[in-house]
């Protein structure tokens, strides 16, 4: 079962790659000025901006096609929902310690991509009502 690449599925695809890929280019570029101003490790950032970079390409890649698998949806959900508890789950688990402007990085990054992932959630549901 497809899920048709409608200007709606398109776009939210294409807004979360683009700012994938954005957080990614600063962050990756960015991360030995970012770290102090944050009290965020360099390699956190540094690294974590790498690996937005290829999603960016995958997202892009996504909206450009004329369906898309189910399950391939629900990966892309899947993927941005771990990004999301991974993003809170190392401050509560105190892996690092941000300061405040830190937590409010961390925070604002993690709740744009769960607006992603409640987007992309109610593309699954309109797909399911069309089907």
């Amino acid at each position: 079962m497809s899920i048709a690449v409608t200007p709606y599925v398109r776009n939210v695809l294409l807004l979360d790659g683009l700012v994938s890929g954005a957080a990614g280019i600063v962050m990756a570029a960015g991360a030995s000025l970012l770290a102090p101003l944050l009290s965020l490790p360099v390699d956190l950032l540094f690294w974590a901006g790498i690996v937005l970079l290829p999603w960016c390409a995958a997202l892009v890649f996504l909206a450009r096609r004329s369906a898309i698998s189910r399950m391939l949806m629900l990966d892309v959900i899947a993927i941005n929902a771990l990004w999301v508890a991974a993003s809170f789950g190392i401050m509560v688990a105190g892996l690092v310690q941000p300061n405040l402007l830190g937590v409010l990085f961390v925070t604002a990054q993690a709740l744009t991509v769960a607006l992603f992932v409640a987007l992309q959630l109610g593309v699954m549901l309109r797909a399911g009502a069309a089907a």
